[in-house]
């Protein structure tokens, strides 16, 4: 009887106690990337998964889950009001998100798998980027009406803010749509206000825009937005799209950004399958790196099948090759993480964007490679360290100064594997030329230069 009552007692006083805070995320110091509270950094890696709480069942949201956990993503960006009839069209379980489609009456029943994805992602140590809604939800085209005004907004936003105010994600605002006219604008501040009210403001809030836009344009001096998404969007060549990241990085004020729309693999290039094809897993390589080494803190992977889950059963969105179970499969969602194993073999917190170690070209030109073959180059702020991403194996001249050390040790590292492997040291003076291991067009390679002396173990998951 003794030990019942003991038992009953410590149940009573769990339930007592207050509520757990899940890990928080919060803005670096230097206002340049994400970490969390403790100050350690977090890498953004995301990938697209728009439709995953509108058409996944519990057990296929759970696949979806686990194999993004294993390839190392951090982030999974999804919409509660989905874009692809998501008010009308119900869930696996047959719920519909809103009551009347009225935000300010959401269905129960509906949430609970909502509450039930979100619980399995943290569960695998997944961030979920959680979109109120899609845009054409409050920014409706053609002759279509919208279901958002400045009232209901911030009752949905408070709301959403106090059911998952204790989970781990961050909020994105928007829904592939600009914010053009005034009253937009008031419809989306009404929605941060309410999700701050509701979450107590433990949780950081971006927008995601429409092709080739960034939050920047519409709402980079607001006080709600933490960071600055650009949705550089379904194209191959480096300008004027990608180049696009560093403009946003040298805004003022400064704040974080990241690419959070790049070109997804097996998706028509430029919508435009007859004339350009598909993209393959280099296409989706290249922006990757074009952002990260342009100032980016992070970076979103995305599938053309996955972004809408489709399968046969489904109409098919701009001719997608396969189901989305397949899909996951594809070798580019897999090369994602050995960019995010590269930048944290090295300090994180004080990388910056410097294409200047790049010797011009002949002729000269600002940075040799344009369109598909554009190099880039990042580097630590005090020299320690620097890495130039090539898209094409072919030789190009690096002024070796930059690194701070009078011996520079050097890398090859490979995007395709995570692999690196010894390019040799030298004397840190002058400008050398450097060879990449393979030589073709769709064979990228990162060259790692290090400071000899501060015994950098080597880049990414080399052995």
């Amino acid at each position: 009887m003794r030990n019942r009552n003991l038992v009953l007692t410590l149940f009573v006083l769990l339930l007592a106690l207050p509520l757990i805070a899940m890990p928080r995320l919060r803005v670096s110091e230097n206002r340049r990337f994400l970490v969390y509270e403790d100050g350690r950094p977090f890498f953004y890696l995301g990938d697209t998964a728009w439709e995953l709480f509108h058409r996944l069942s519990r057990e296929d949201a759970e696949k979806y889950l686990r194999n993004r956990a294993s390839l190392r993503f951090t982030v999974i960006q999804a919409v509660v009001l989905a874009e692809l009839n998501g008010l009308d069209d119900p869930n696996p379980y047959g719920h519909k998100p809103l009551l009347g489609n009225d935000p300010a009456r959401p269905n129960e029943e509906y949430f609970s798998h909502v509450d039930w994805i979100v619980n399995k992602a943290n569960e695998l140590g997944l961030f979920i980027g959680m979109l109120p809604t899609w845009g054409n939800m409050w920014s409706p085209r053609r002759d279509a009406k919208g279901i958002f005004n400045r009232e209901n907004a911030a009752v949905y936003g408070r709301w959403l803010g106090q059911r998952y105010k204790n989970k781990d994600l961050i909020w994105i605002l928007g829904g592939d749509r600009p914010a053009e006219a005034e009253e937009q604008k008031e419809i989306l501040r009404a929605m941060a206000r309410g999700l701050r009210e509701g979450d107590e403001g433990r949780h950081l809030i971006t927008f995601h825009p429409s092709g080739g836009e960034g939050s920047s344009t519409w709402f980079h001096e607001e006080p709600w937005l933490d960071f600055n998404m650009r949705q550089n969007g379904h194209e191959q060549n480096f300008r004027p799209r990608y180049a696009m990241t560093q403009m946003d990085y040298e805004r003022s004020p400064v704040k974080p950004v990241f690419d959070g729309e790049p070109l997804y693999e097996d998706h028509p290039i430029a919508f435009n399958a007859k004339d350009h094809g598909h993209s393959v897993a280099a296409d989706v390589r290249r922006p990757l790196y074009w952002d990260l080494f342009s100032g980016a803190f992070g970076h979103t992977y995305g599938h053309h099948s996955v972004w809408q889950m489709w399968t046969a059963a489904r109409t098919p969105v701009n001719n997608p090759l396969m189901p989305w179970y397949e899909a996951i499969l594809q070798p580019g969602a897999a090369q994602m993480r050995h960019a995010r194993a590269l930048l944290e073999s090295r300090p994180f917190l004080t990388r910056i964007p410097d294409d200047s170690v790049i010797v011009p070209a002949t002729p000269p030109t600002a940075v040799p490679g344009t369109g598909l073959k554009r190099l880039v180059a990042t580097r630590a702020s005090a020299g320690s360290y620097c890495m130039i991403y090539t898209p094409a194996g072919r030789p190009f001249k690096v002024r070796l100064e930059v690194i701070t050390g009078s011996k520079v040790k050097a890398w090859w590292f490979n995007p395709r594997t995570g692999r690196a492997q010894a390019a040799g040291e030298f004397d840190n003076r002058g400008e050398r030329e450097f060879v990449p291991p393979d030589k073709g067009e769709m064979l990228d390679w990162v060259l790692v230069l290090d400071d000899a002396a501060k015994h950098f173990p080597a880049p990414g998951l080399a052995r």
